[in-house]
């Protein structure tokens, strides 16, 4: 805006100042610290080298000398990017191979790639229900859980945090109020608490009251179940499961998400997934570098089982120093302090003690929740995770925090 009718200048986003302002006197502003070279268990960020505790490169599999190379054969062979959208000219025979890899590897008919885990996620239930519909939501679920079910305009139902008494509640609770279909949908491994859902319980309730089931593996998938299948393995509820969501920007080490099931669902969802439609699929060297992280969680296991060995030797630690880890059971391990302005200097100062290890506050998580949030990864030593375990210590005993 040039000027007021009267003609004096006015900032309509002025508001903007006021909220940053209120942010900063909370001590929860923050900008992102920038990586400089490679995303590894060690990295450089803002210049200092740290111990690196904030990735999702949960196999380490970013810097993989086989992903690299497919990424660099892609680009020779197909160039930069895919030129459009999916459907009007963008799907590729890479696409389509990673998809058939998926599904194999999902033990699924058919799946799909979106241009991220959110957009799986969002594009999917947004696609699928509508107004006349019930979703049913574990109270921590993702954000793009939240955003596709608002925008379904589906009536929205969320059960306690892993609850499946509460869950049976609101199910029964719905029945005979006309509801054309029923979506129970839940994480497989919580983001920000690490824990993971009673996935049999979830799952058979569903199927009791005839809902369709929606399992977001974002941070399981490549972690959980056979070669990293996820948490449908973990539980040997293959073929129970309506829609399975998976990342490709986490263990996988790339960029991107999938949905997982039958053929009738993906072939829907090339119809009107609203992300497939309208935002352009990935460029051939992502593409192709999915399918060779596809191919080593499939050829080498033991990138998992040194992930698990570090995230047990880890958390231990931390336990035993006296930090409070919550629930966690997976290399998510949170170290909760309770508020976010705490959170924020806690992390600072283990930043500036050499690891990095992101503070976590509200609206991210409830109030009185704040906590600096750890994942380790296979590609830490002992040595990495040893010097961090000091760290936290040192830092936690001079602020008073255990």
């Amino acid at each position: 805006m040039t000027g007021s009718p009267g003609g004096t200048k006015m900032d309509a986003l002025a508001f903007l100042a006021d909220e940053l302002a209120q942010f900063k006197a909370e001590g929860v502003f923050r900008l992102p610290r920038v990586l400089e070279g490679e995303q590894g268990a060690r990295a450089v960020f803002d210049g200092r080298e740290v111990v690196n505790l904030s990735s999702n490169n949960y196999l380490g599999l970013t810097t993989h000398p086989k992903l690299r190379e497919a990424a660099i054969r892609a680009i020779e062979k197909y160039g930069a990017g895919s030129g459009a959208v999916r459907t009007i000219a963008g799907t590729m025979s890479l696409h389509r191979e990673l998809e058939e890899r998926l599904a194999r590897f999902k033990k699924t008919e058919a799946a799909l790639v979106f241009q991220s885990g959110f957009t799986a996620n969002a594009g999917t239930v947004s696609a699928i229900l509508g107004k006349e519909d019930l979703i049913v939501s574990d109270q921590l679920n993702h954000a793009s859980i939240i955003d596709g079910a608002r925008l379904s305009k589906a009536t929205i139902k969320v059960y306690p945090h892993c609850d499946p008494a509460g869950l049976q509640k609101v199910l029964e609770e719905a029945q005979g109020q006309g509801y054309r279909r029923t979506l129970v949908i839940t994480d497989g491994v919580f983001s920000m608490d690490g824990d993971v859902a009673p996935l049999p319980e979830v799952v058979r309730l569903a199927r009791e009251f005839g809902a369709i089931t929606m399992v977001d593996d974002a941070h399981a998938s490549g972690v959980m179940g056979r070669n990293g299948r996820g948490t449908v393995d973990h539980f040997d509820l293959h073929g129970q499961v309506d829609i399975q969501v998976g990342t490709l920007s986490k263990a996988v080490g790339v960029l991107g998400g999938y949905v997982a099931g039958s053929r009738a669902l993906i072939e829907y969802l090339l119809q009107r997934g609203r992300p497939i439609l309208f935002s352009t699929s990935h460029p051939p060297a992502v593409t192709a570098a999915c399918i060779a992280a596809i191919d080593l969680l499939e050829q080498d296991p033991s990138l998992i089982d040194r992930l698990w060995e570090n995230t047990r030797f880890f958390k231990q630690g931390l336990r035993d120093l006296g930090f409070d880890t919550g629930p966690s059971e997976t290399p998510i391990t949170p170290v909760i302090v309770g508020e976010g302005a705490l959170a924020m200097r806690f992390s600072d100062r283990l930043f500036a003690e050499g690891v990095f290890a992101q503070g976590i506050a509200y609206p991210t998580v409830p109030k009185g929740k704040a906590r600096v949030r750890t994942i380790v990864t296979a590609g830490h030593t002992k040595e990495d995770l040893q010097f961090a375990l000091e760290v936290f210590a040192r830092v936690g005993r001079e602020m008073g925090i255990i």
